[in-house]
C-alpha cells in the first residue's frame, strides 16, 4: 500500500521527476572546497575512527571483546563525508561494519566501546555488541548482523519520511557483497516505485569478504545496480572526503526534492581484514601498503593542512594525543564498568 499522505501529488510531480532523473546531475565529479574549520574537523573525525578501531582490534585480541567484530580502517572518509552533509532529522543505517557510523553520528566513544566489551553502560545495554547498537536520539538504527538487512529497513525509514513528509531523508550504508541481495533489489523497486527519499550507499572496498568483486559480481559497477528501476547512481571517490561531502550533498538535495531514490557508490578499501578473523591472505601486503601510501584518506588531509599552512606537525600531534586519550578513555571505562545483570534476558522481547 502506497503512502497515503504523498498519493494526492505524486501525478503532479511525475513529470518533473521524470525530467530530473533524465537529466542526471554530475555527482561524483565534485570536489568540496573546505576551509581550514573543516579540514581539522574532519581530520580529528576520521582520526578518532581510525585509533578506536584500532583499540578495539587491540581489545578483541586481549578478549575483552568477544563474538565478531569489523573493523572500518581504510574506509573512514566515506561515512565523515556523507554526516557532513546531513541535516537535522536525517537517519543513518548500515550493516556490521558499524562503529565509525556511531562515531560519525556523536555516539560516545565510551559508550560504544562498552557496548563492544558487553556492559551495560553500552548502547544496547550490553546485549547487541559490535553488530547491534543503536540510538534514535541520534537518528542511527543499526548496526545489522543479517547481510543486506539494512537496506530494507532503511527503505522502511524513507517511507516513513515520506508518510509524514517530514523532509527528511534515510542513508542507508551496504557493502560490496551485500549488493548481490536479493531483498536489495526488493527496496529498489518500492522505493522507485513511491519516490522514496533515500540515499543508498554502496562502500565497494573491493572484496566480498574474502572474494574480490570481480569474480563475485557480474556487473563491478554498483552505481549500475539501479538501473532497471530507473535509480540514478555515480561513482565516487571515496577515499577522499572532499569528494565525498560533495557527492552526498547533491544527492541528499536530490532525495529530498522528491526524485526518489538515488545510488552512490564509494571506492574504498578497507586495510584490515573482513572480520577480526579473517588473515586476508586473498590480496598481497604490496597491494595493501600500496593504498595507504597513495590514497589514505587521513594522511590526505594531513598533506592538506600542512601545505596550506593551516597547522603544524606539533598541532597535529596535539589533536592526535586529544584523540588517543578519548579512546584510552574509553576502553578503560569499558573494561571496568559492570556486565548486565541477568533480568536483562528478559527486556526488550516481544511476544
Amino acid at each position: 500500500m502506497a503512502p497515503r499522505k504523498r498519493a494526492a501529488s505524486t501525478t503532479r510531480r511525475s513529470s518533473a521527476s521524470k525530467s530530473a532523473k533524465t537529466s542526471k546531475p554530475a555527482i561524483g565529479k565534485d570536489i568540496a572546497e573546505f576551509n581550514k574549520d573543516e579540514e581539522l574537523e574532519v581530520y580529528r573525525e576520521m582520526l578518532l575512527i581510525r585509533r578506536f578501531e584500532e583499540k578495539a582490534g587491540q581489545l578483541y585480541g586481549m578478549g575483552f571483546i568477544g563474538g565478531f567484530c569489523h573493523l572500518y580502517i581504510g574506509q573512514e572518509a566515506v561515512v565523515t563525508g556523507i554526516q557532513m552533509a546531513l541535516k537535522d532529522g536525517d537517519q543513518m543505517i548500515t550493516g556490521y561494519r558499524d562503529h565509525g557510523h556511531m562515531l560519525a553520528m556523536g555516539m560516545t566513544a565510551r559508550g560504544v566501546m562498552a557496548e563492544l566489551t558487553g556492559r551495560q553502560s553500552g548502547y544496547s545495554r550490553g546485549k547487541g555488541g559490535s553488530m547491534h547498537m543503536f540510538s534514535r536520539e541520534k537518528n542511527f538504527y543499526g548496526g545489522h548482523g543479517i547481510v543486506g538487512s539494512q537496506v530494507s529497513i532503511g527503505t522502511g525509514l524513507g517511507f516513513a519520511n515520506r508518510y509524514r513528509d517530514d523532509g527528511r531523508v534515510s542513508v542507508a550504508f551496504f557493502g560490496d557483497g551485500a549488493a548481490n541481495q536479493g531483498q536489495v533489489y526488493e527496496s529498489f523497486n518500492m522505493a522507485e516505485l513511491w519516490r522514496l527519499p533515500i540515499v543508498y550507499v554502496v562502500e565497494n572496498n573491493r572484496y566480498a569478504m574474502g572474494t574480490a568483486v570481480s569474480r563475485a559480481s557480474a556487473q563491478t559497477n554498483f552505481s549500475e545496480r539501479g538501473t532497471s528501476f530507473n535509480i540514478p547512481g555515480y561513482q565516487v571517490d571515496g577515499m577522499d572526503v572532499r569528494a565525498v561531502k560533495a557527492a552526498a550533498e547533491r544527492a541528499l538535495a536530490f532525495a529530498r526534492d522528491g526524485n526518489g531514490p538515488i545510488i552512490l557508490e564509494m571506492l574504498t578499501y578497507r586495510y584490515r581484514g573482513h572480520s577480526m578473523s579473517d588473515p586476508a591472505k586473498y590480496r598481497s601486503k604490496d597491494e595493501v601498503q600500496k593504498m595507504r601510501s597513495e590514497h589514505d584518506p587521513i594522511e590526505q588531509v594531513k598533506t592538506r593542512l600542512l601545505e596550506n599552512k593551516w597547522a603544524t606537525d606539533a598541532e597535529l600531534k596535539a589533536i592526535d594525543k586529544e584523540v588517543r586519550d578519548i579512546v584510552a578513555d574509553s576502553a578503560e571505562y569499558a573494561q571496568t564498568e559492570p556486565e548486565p545483570d541477568p533480568s536483562e534476558l528478559y527486556t526488550d522481547i516481544l511476544l
